[in-house]
């Protein structure tokens, strides 16, 4: 059953970090190469946020674009929820330092964590506090410094992470314009596939879980790729059957950036050729919840999106989760 909600995308606005990775900069310090790389996941290069420069900071910078953007008063801001699973600390909630930092005196917010799926997840619990009326502005942010939980000694994750921050603005929509469904899951028998397992309350931080390296990313490789192959196909077939399309409908699909193989099968099961996929990995690897943003952000650069046009955003992250919105473009 359609869940429709009128709330409406009516601005996006990313931030990358200015230091720019190669595949070849890599070589340097991990046993790896660029045609390994390339090859298994599509990467050429990645950016990096420098020491100092946390979450909070690359949310800030985006957020600050998209006020300028939209010429908006920051006190105009209701909402703001910032997904990701690389706060700059336990608490406060990251959304608190960008409120203050923005100057949206008038706003409040909080996190979320969905990890990969957080920005879809955010986007839809943003959506509807617009949609029932409580707010006019909401600003969703994703935001992770995945470098800072990254192991530079395991080129199978090492190399698939970028940094990298994307924010959105909702305002209300009208009956059929905006966000016409959304279809999320999650599956927790698969939690242990992809992982941090230190510094939370079931491992605090002491030396010995430094020691054995449980505060970086642990990731059960082929068993997130064929999870991320099948469930991303699955929900997006889903979601427009559901709503009554096709993929001929589609004028464009924002998946999540995690391998480009994973994305052409998705691809391929779902019938859509290259020129309605947005594909940014190649530039960016895999920066968790701003994906989505840099690939809506992407095709309104490139003239991909025209108002009207049919979008569909899908992702799978750790958890397992598995997110997807169905909505149209609103500008």
């Amino acid at each position: 059953m359609p869940h429709p909600i009128r709330a409406k995308i009516t601005g996006v606005a990313c931030y990358t970090p200015p230091r720019v990775v190669k595949n070849v900069d890599l070589e340097k310090f991990v046993d790896t190469n660029d045609e390994w790389i390339r090859t298994r996941t599509g990467i050429s290069e990645r950016h990096y946020a420098d020491a100092g420069v946390a979450s909070s900071h690359m949310a800030t910078e985006a957020a600050k674009l998209l006020l300028a953007q939209k010429n908006l008063d920051p006190a105009e801001i209701d909402l703001i929820i910032l997904a990701t699973v690389t706060p700059d600390m336990f608490f406060p909630a990251t959304a608190c330092l960008v409120q203050d930092r923005i100057g949206a005196k008038n706003a409040w917010g909080f996190d979320l964590s969905a990890a990969c799926s957080g920005f879809v997840y955010a986007l839809t619990v943003g959506a509807q506090f617009v949609g029932a009326g409580n707010h006019k502005k909401v600003m969703v942010i994703g935001s992770d410094k995945m470098t800072s939980i990254l192991n530079f000694k395991d080129r199978a994750t090492c190399v698939l992470f970028g940094d990298a921050a994307g924010a959105i603005l909702l305002e209300p929509a009208a009956e059929g314009e905006g966000i016409l469904d959304f279809q999320h899951d999650i599956d927790g028998s698969g939690g242990g596939d992809l992982f941090m397992p230190g510094g939370g309350s079931l491992n605090p931080s002491t030396e010995e879980t430094v020691e054995k390296k449980m505060h970086f990313v642990h990731q059960g490789g082929q068993q997130v790729f064929k999870y991320a192959v099948r469930r991303m196909a699955d929900v997006s077939v889903r979601i427009l059957a559901d709503n009554g399309f096709t993929h001929d409908d589609l004028a464009l699909v924002v998946p999540h950036q995690a391998n480009l193989r994973i994305i052409q099968a998705m691809q391929q099961r779902l019938g859509v050729p290259d020129e309605k996929v947005s594909v940014t990995i190649n530039r960016f690897g895999n920066t968790t919840a701003a994906t989505v943003p840099l690939g809506l952000q992407d095709s309104v650069e490139k003239g991909r999106l025209k108002k009207g046009d049919l979008v569909l955003l899908v992702t799978v992250g750790a958890g397992y989760t598995t997110g997807s919105v169905l909505l149209r473009w609103a500008y």
